[in-house]
């Protein structure tokens, strides 16, 4: 039965006794004190409050250097000026600070050199893992440099070119695919592609995904309909530009990214133009902000959210078992149609009406 005894100094306080106290193992405290989900509540809240009548205060710093390794999950990302990547960072946030620990982001904007400097500082904080969405270029022996280390790993978002490495992302091919798909179904035979500048992996998958659909339907893809533009809104506006001013231009696109997307809807609006009424417009990722935009944007929905909780599962599973075999884990997309995509294609005299407008808003 835990003693009665008036609380200790607090710097006097071993972990010994308040094992004694609650009546548990010095293991048992450890892991209570580390916010292990091992332990059953009961038995945690018995530890805490022992250490309350105690006055015990827990040296977490202290208990790092001797396990050499903190409660700290880093987390690196490429570019958080997207909203996808914050609707990802609040599931993974989410899903850690349940396990007990604390995350710090960074941002690499696309550079390596701010990539390896904060790789390096994640490694000085001793972190118990780390997440990270590659900038361009990043090299496949950064699995390994971080293996060696002995910090566990996980790439999200864009794949690494080769190695076995744990990996959360979305189905970019099925995803196009999908989308693609949806529009041709609605009567589009000519559809454009915005995708990206700088291509890299994810953008081939997505290039595949509409590539395949429009073959399989056995429809054309004139080159001048592939518009790679940063994916930006800014981007977005751009290419729905450049597809406007094509002779006879396509009256459907399919989007890189909800942003690029939300560009586009802009685009056509300095025209005149209403998409789901002149234009088809759709999007991937499925952004929450995709429901509220003007017209309400049809969307590939990975949720990024869940998405997100499923890569800090995946990571906390890798911290428990190490030597366990690589994941890869893939989002099925999901069409979400809303007003945006909800156009068919008009006959030639109202093509050529819609075009005039298009004109005389330049």
């Amino acid at each position: 039965m835990p003693s009665k005894r008036k609380p200790a100094v607090s710097g006097s306080v071993t972990i010994t006794d308040l094992a004694r106290e609650a009546g548990v193992s010095k293991s048992t405290v450890s892991l209570v004190l580390q916010g292990s989900p091992l332990i059953r509540p009961q038995t945690a809240a018995r530890v805490r409050e022992a250490s309350e009548r105690l006055g015990y205060v827990y040296n977490r710093r202290a208990a790092e250097l001797r396990r050499k390794a903190s409660n700290i999950i880093g987390i690196v990302i490429n570019d958080l000026a997207n909203p996808f990547f914050a609707e990802l960072l609040v599931g993974m946030e989410r899903r850690l600070v349940e396990a007990g620990y604390v995350c710090l982001m960074a941002h690499t904007d696309e550079r390596l050199d701010v990539q390896d400097k904060v790789l390096a500082s994640m490694r000085e904080h001793h972190a118990a893992g780390l997440i990270l969405c590659p900038a361009f270029g990043t090299p496949e022996s950064v699995q390994e440099t971080v293996a060696g280390w002995g910090i566990p790993l996980l790439v999200v978002i864009r794949p690494l070119r080769k190695g076995k490495f744990d990996f959360v992302g979305g189905d970019n091919e099925a995803g196009t695919r999908l989308a693609a798909e949806h529009l041709i179904a609605q009567g589009h035979k000519r559809i454009a592609f915005l995708g990206r500048v700088g291509a890299g992996p994810v953008y081939e998958q997505r290039l595949a995904g509409f590539t395949h659909a429009m073959k399989s339907h056995r429809l054309r893809i004139d080159p001048r309909w592939i518009i790679n533009v940063p994916p930006t809104r800014a981007g977005g506006l751009d290419g729905i530009r450049q597809v406007l001013a094509l002779p006879d231009p396509p009256q459907a696109a399919v989007c890189y990214n909800d942003v690029v997307a939300f560009g586009a809807l802009s685009g056509l609006g300095e025209r005149g133009l209403v998409a789901g009424r002149d234009f088809s417009l759709i999007g991937f990722d499925g952004l929450a902000a995709t429901e509220h935009s003007n017209p309400p944007l049809s969307t590939i929905d990975i949720q990024p959210g869940r998405l997100g909780e499923a890569a800090a599962e995946v990571l906390l599973r890798r911290i428990r078992n190490p030597g366990g075999r690589a994941v890869r884990h893939l989002a099925v997309p999901r069409l979400v149609a809303r007003q945006s995509s909800r156009f068919a294609p008009a006959p030639a005299t109202a093509r050529r009406k819609a075009r005039e407008r298009a004109s005389a808003g330049r």
